[in-house]
């Protein structure tokens, strides 16, 4: 009776002490992908080549950006794609959740259409925390050309189309929501997270670009993957270097394999969160 009483008060008091939500994530478990990177074997030689290795994560240190999946792109091609993105992006997430990632909505220019929602004052009250020292990073040209904007629907004119994020993706209790770079880096500090899996639109643009991007959260050096099958470019196949809009976006994601990030698809990661938390229910019976 004394231990339970003892136990009690102690829960009681980590509630208390920890910030909201490290409880229920420190029960994070292992899983591994296989990630994807170019790199270049002789320095002296302009080529590269494809490496995949092997790389342990926590669930409780991983966190996934879905960035600017909006409900409607100015593109209208760039909106059908999003559609079809977000339907396989869903099991996903979900599963990811489950997994005990934290997941975080990120449609830029849209944070007054959540501003009472709970996953906002997540964001906003995630306690200040001061980035380190930037690394030096250097910023290559594009392999693509996208100065027109990248539409591939020739009639469409740039302007603000989105209000929220697209409706086909569940903001579940515990996401959070944000489009700054500052907040986003204050929860992920809150939460001790260091992976950071990156999904969404546009490989060329908002994601390599954003203040939350892949440029600016690996300067803060912080582990960026890009899940290379839930994602797209803004490109014309009529612009250089003149190939299908496919292929482009392919170009986009060596270069960011290249520069900035390894890569991973999504079956990889539901096949390895999947097992992951099957084997973790398998132990809860055991005991």
């Amino acid at each position: 009776m004394r231990h339970a009483f003892l136990l009690c008060h102690l829960s009681l008091l980590l509630a208390v002490v920890l910030p909201t939500g490290l409880l229920a994530r420190d029960s994070g478990r292992p899983f591994s992908l296989t990630l994807r990177r170019q790199v270049q074997p002789f320095p002296a030689a302009d080529t590269w080549t494809e490496a995949r290795f092997q790389q342990d994560f926590s669930t409780a240190k991983s966190a996934i950006i879905i960035t600017d999946m909006w409900d409607k792109h100015w593109c209208h091609g760039a909106t059908v794609r999003v559609g079809e993105i977000a339907q396989r992006m869903e099991p996903l997430l979900n599963e990811a959740r489950a997994a005990g990632v934290l997941i975080i909505h990120a449609p830029s220019d849209t944070m007054s259409y959540y501003a009472d929602a709970p996953g906002r004052k997540l964001a906003e009250d995630a306690p200040h925390a001061a980035p380190p020292p930037e690394l030096d990073l250097k910023n290559p040209p594009l392999p693509i050309d996208d100065s027109d904007g990248g539409c591939d629907s020739p009639d469409d004119k740039e302007h603000k189309a989105w209000s929220r994020e697209t409706p086909l993706l569940t903001i579940a209790p515990g996401d959070v929501i944000s489009d700054s770079g500052k907040e986003i880096y204050n929860v992920l500090h809150e939460r001790g997270i260091n992976t950071v899996f990156f999904m969404g639109v546009h490989a060329n643009m908002c994601i390599l670009n954003r203040t939350f991007g892949i440029r600016q959260l690996t300067r803060w050096g912080l582990r960026c993957i890009l899940v290379r099958d839930l994602t797209d470019a803004m490109y014309d196949s009529r612009s250089r270097p003149f190939v299908s809009h496919a292929a482009g976006t392919e170009l986009v994601i060596d270069y960011i394999e290249q520069h900035y990030a390894p890569t991973t698809t999504s079956t990889e990661m539901m096949q390895a969160l999947s097992s992951q938390r099957a084997a973790a229910q398998a132990s809860g019976d055991q005991h």
